[in-house]
């Protein structure tokens, strides 16, 4: 876990062999990684870490899963598996830990809610440009107007 400062703790109890694999697949499409480790190691192995609140009180074998474009994006598949009772009904999001802080299974299906980076940015980007397309099409309006009267008076057609 060297090199990661957030991640999602799911539970994975109870899914089998070929349903884990096929889990994992449609996870590493999304470029993120997961493993199960059992608790009190991986509470050694973060301590003095970022991600050591995320395994406080937590109990039996956890899955970890990290990576993805942004956090949000990483909590938007995992809850969104979470929810697809029909393949993987027994993989649950159970918390998890962003900035330091320690969140639950409530916390994470929040923040699932929140947009992603993309998202962001696009938003970002049509408020930027948004004010510039209405002056551009303000300042060309009447314009166009002009020259359809004058084409008019051009040709005659009075």
């Amino acid at each position: 876990l060297e090199g990661v400062e957030d991640a999602v703790l799911v539970n994975t109890v109870g899914m089998d062999a070929n349903t884990t694999n096929e889990l994992r697949g449609e996870l590493a499409t999304k470029n993120i990684t997961m493993f199960v480790v059992k608790n009190s190691l991986a509470r050694r192995a973060t301590e003095g870490t970022s991600l050591a609140t995320a395994f406080e009180g937590a109990s039996g074998p956890v899955a970890v899963c990290f990576g993805g474009d942004d956090y949000v994006s990483l909590v938007k598949e995992v809850v969104r598996l979470d929810k697809d009772d029909e393949k993987f009904e027994k993989f649950i999001a159970a918390g998890g830990v962003m900035d330091g802080e320690a969140l639950d299974a409530d916390g994470v299906k929040a923040v699932s809610k929140w947009p992603s980076r993309e998202e962001q940015i696009s938003m970002l980007v049509g408020q930027i440009l948004g004010p510039g397309s209405t002056l551009s099409a303000a300042m060309l309006g009447p314009g166009k107007t002009l020259n359809s009267q004058l084409k008019k008076i051009s040709e005659g057609d009075e």
